[in-house]
């Protein structure tokens, strides 16, 4: 690395990393329980290790959902069905500890008027859009996700031999080059014990990394780096505990952005940390999509049981072709807030899509699902306003 390197990395992790599992089997339960009761409220929290599974956490609901079924279900599909792997959906044990959501946070968000419906909890969270991709994504997390992403559907189909569930990758560009260029590429892969190294690194190289960056239409002369530490057979929650809410970057925007704080997987829409930042990075992204700066970031700010929120925050990092004040003149008047009013917009009781299948690569710019923050239905309405 030189002095005048401008470099940003960003990290991806599969469906198999342990914190994923723990994602995905809540939001597996949250997909569950909404199906059959639209109006229950969900917090669900997972803790993994070494076949052990605990989910906790409180739900409100008339749905009859078996925890445990959906558990092994989700456990299953991710591919941990070997003692060997250290986490076997037939034979590890599961704890539910599940208990009934406090009345207390209840009184503030029921209301009969969908508009008045209040925060189930305060809390700040961000929306992030940039120009820089198709997707409005920043570059280094959109590459970092399809190499895990890919490498997953590769090992699922057979096509990718000796590897196991757990990997992670992380993508270094450099800024400073006109065009940019991928500077390195790290992959951590998961493998049998009885794997040929040199093939299996080269797989990834040749196979993954190397397509994946033609895909993009960028260099292939990167540095590599692959399973550094020289062997990764002890992986998944037998080789890391892995808990709820822990990859709050990788399921954003990759460190590009600010984060509030709070974690998506296993709350229902009520809990702001998730609608309220699906909100923001609608209102960035049509922004962004419109014109008015190359790069948005935008704060939203709420108090639990109440429906407006407390703050709305741009910043357009020396991007923007229009003032601040103009920018939130068309966010008051194109862009609703309000928690009932988010989701209603976005049907996030009664969802087109599910929540599991977004715990993993990202709530952001996906092109494999069509989610309705991710739509680019206002950008016409701001032009509009911009004249």
């Amino acid at each position: 690395m030189s002095n005048t390197d401008i470099l940003f990395t960003s990290e991806s992790v599969s469906e198999g990393h342990p914190d994923k599992v723990c994602d995905q089997v809540a939001d597996a339960i949250l997909d569950a329980v909404l199906k059959e009761d639209r109006n229950s409220y969900v917090a669900i929290e997972c803790f993994a290790t070494r076949q052990f599974l605990l989910i906790g956490g409180e739900v409100h609901t008339n749905s009859k959902v078996d925890y445990e079924k959906i558990a092994r279900g989700v456990i299953k599909d991710i591919g941990y069905d070997k003692d060997e792997l250290g986490f076997n959906y037939k034979t590890l044990k599961i704890l539910n500890l599940i208990q009934e959501q406090s009345s207390n946070i209840r009184q503030g968000v029921e209301n009969k008027d969908y508009l008045k419906e209040g925060a189930g909890d305060q809390g700040i969270m961000f929306g992030y859009a940039t120009d820089e991709t198709e997707g409005y994504m920043p570059l280094p997390i959109t590459i970092a996700h399809k190499l895990v992403r890919y490498a997953t559907s590769l090992r699922k189909d057979g096509t990718f031999r000796h590897a196991r569930p757990d990997m992670k990758s992380q993508v270094t560009i450099d800024y400073s080059t006109n065009p940019i260029r991928i500077d390195t590429i790290l992959m951590s892969v998961q493998h049998d014990e009885d794997y040929d190294e040199k093939e299996f690194k080269n797989f990834i190289h040749e196979e993954i990394m190397k397509k994946v960056a033609l895909d993009f239409h960028m260099n292939t002369d990167f540095k590599v780096l692959i399973n550094p530490t020289g062997k990764f057979v002890i992986g998944g929650p037998a080789g890391d505990t892995g808990l709820t809410g822990r990859k709050i970057i990788v399921d954003t925007y990759g460190g590009s952005a600010h984060h509030g704080g709070g974690a998506f997987s296993g709350k229902d829409p009520s809990k702001v940390d998730r609608s309220g930042a699906y909100m923001a990075r609608y209102m960035a992204k049509n922004l962004v999509a419109a014109g008015v700066a190359s790069r948005l970031e935008i704060q939203l700010s709420y108090a639990i049981g109440k429906a407006d929120p407390l703050s709305i925050n741009i910043a357009t990092f020396k991007t923007s072709n229009f003032s601040d004040e103009k920018i939130m003149e068309i966010i008051e008047k194109v862009f609703d807030c309000r928690p009932g009013a988010i989701i209603r917009a976005f049907s996030l009781r009664d969802p087109s899509f599910r929540y599991r299948d977004i715990s993993n690569y990202g709530h952001f710019g996906r092109p494999d699902v069509d989610l309705p923050w991710e739509r680019l239905d206002k950008v016409e309405i701001i032009k509009e306003l911009l004249k």
